[in-house]
């Protein structure tokens, strides 16, 4: 923690600021944040402020339980692939920011977080995901961290070279184009810079000192996560994933049309299993068009369908950042078939802990050889398990994060010149 002036350890006051939202858990970044913030509240004094598109059920209100302060705006944004975000999404064409931040910027949220940001007196700020960036108080003198769960503006270009329909295609142009724009500006106007993987940290060091950027690991939790090979079913090829994460659809819808027919020719039997919230209704259609699928839609708990699986499978084409399902996959100790983009970032190897394909003929040949050779499957499965035993954590993430906060906020270079008098005799931003 940082020195006050008495000498004594003192608690920083942090503001995290995140759209989107953070629970339910149903994705790798709400999982990953909340681990972290986790971390950090038992410490240090956490104010969590968030801006999500309204649900039912919401659940934020029991984070007041973890954090010292939460301030959460629920707001009327349209649902995904309707007609409505079509023209929500025309609405702000205009915009010099790509619609994916652009989209959450309503008066509301502006004024309740500069009504925030004055009220209270903050040691350091977290931008959780570029998407808050717009309205940080950039000016504000205390150190500005962005925190980046993948390179966004990477995502929309793979997005553009995989697309096939026009339209979909200039759309994914248009926003690569303005959120490579945006990455650029805010990595720059942030005191410092959390990646997620080397391969992040090393593109984002086109355009900001690489001394600025610093590598949180991705964590898993190892008791929730645990192999369970007694549940394992024959011929079970597992996905987990958010299904309206558009990465993930690309993917599975990629794995049905070209790699799971070339399987289901050597293994008649294999059923993909595909599990995880939301799934569009072209992805709910596979379920009953397409044999050997069977989509779940939206559980309680994901475990059961993992341990069922005798492979587990990544057939990501898009993306950026790591996966944390590979992490979970791992801890169950399954055995892993990922293209390349679905392990990007991770420290895995193939053949000793995951194998790697990216031709649909290949990845169906990895997959055929792990379901006909089950010592070949446990073997990967436990290597896997070991890995993330030995090295990776979210109380170690936590621990990570917290020291690079205190060693910032303990920077007076990181502050404007004129304040740094203040700074050092006070130890306050």
């Amino acid at each position: 923690m940082k020195q006050g002036v008495d000498g004594d350890l003192r608690r920083m006051k942090i503001l995290w600021i995140k759209a989107g939202g953070l629970v339910p858990f149903d994705t790798g970044g709400k999982i990953r944040s909340y681990q972290i913030l986790r971390g950090l509240a038992d410490d240090h004094e956490v104010t969590f402020f968030t801006f999500y598109a309204a649900h039912a059920n919401d659940a934020h209100g029991d984070l007041e339980r973890i954090f010292a302060h939460v301030e959460c705006i629920p707001l009327p944004l349209p649902a995904r692939s309707g007609i409505a975000e079509t023209l929500h999404y025309a609405r702000h064409i205009v915009s010099p920011l790509p619609y994916t931040m652009a989209k959450y910027y309503h008066p509301e949220v502006r004024t309740r977080l500069n009504r925030l940001v004055q009220s209270r007196d903050y040691d350091v700020i977290v931008c959780d995901f570029i998407y808050p960036a717009g309205i940080l108080p950039w000016d504000h003198p205390c150190p500005k961290v962005l925190f980046t769960h993948n390179v966004e503006a990477l995502i929309w270009k793979r997005h553009f070279q995989v697309a096939t329909n026009p339209v979909w295609k200039a759309i994914c142009w248009r926003e690569y184009r303005k959120m490579a724009r945006a990455e650029m500006t805010y990595l720059q106007k942030s005191d410092h810079v959390l990646a997620v993987s080397a391969t992040d940290r090393d593109f984002f060091a086109r355009y900001v000192d690489p001394a600025k950027i610093t590598v949180i690991p991705t964590g898993v939790d190892l008791d929730y996560f645990s192999p369970a090979p007694d549940e394992e079913r024959e011929d079970a090829i597992v996905f987990t994933g958010s299904m309206d994460w558009m990465a993930n659809e690309d993917g599975v819808r990629f794995f049905v049309r070209d790699i799971l027919p070339r399987i289901r020719r050597e293994v008649p039997g294999a059923a993909f299993w595909v599990v995880g919230r939301n799934p569009s209704a072209h992805v709910r259609a596979l379920d009953n068009r397409e044999a050997g699928v069977r989509v779940t839609g939206t559980v309680d708990d994901i475990r059961p369908y993992l341990n069922r699986g005798s492979v587990y499978v990544v057939p990501l084409r898009v993306g950026s950042g790591t996966r944390l399902k590979i992490f979970e996959a791992m801890a169950t100790g399954k055995a892993i078939v990922s293209t390349t983009i679905g392990a990007e970032g991770l420290p895995v190897t193939h053949q000793e802990n995951i194998l790697l394909a990216d031709d649909p003929d290949e990845f169906a040949g990895r997959v055929i050889s792990l379901l006909r050779d089950r010592g070949r499957r446990r073997a990967l499965g436990r290597a896997s398990r070991q890995l993330v035993e030995e090295r990776y954590s979210w109380k170690a993430a936590a621990r990570h994060c917290e020291t690079i906060l205190t060693t910032l906020v303990g920077k007076p270079e990181t502050r404007p010149a004129e304040l740094q008098m203040t700074t050092l005799s006070t130890s306050r931003c």
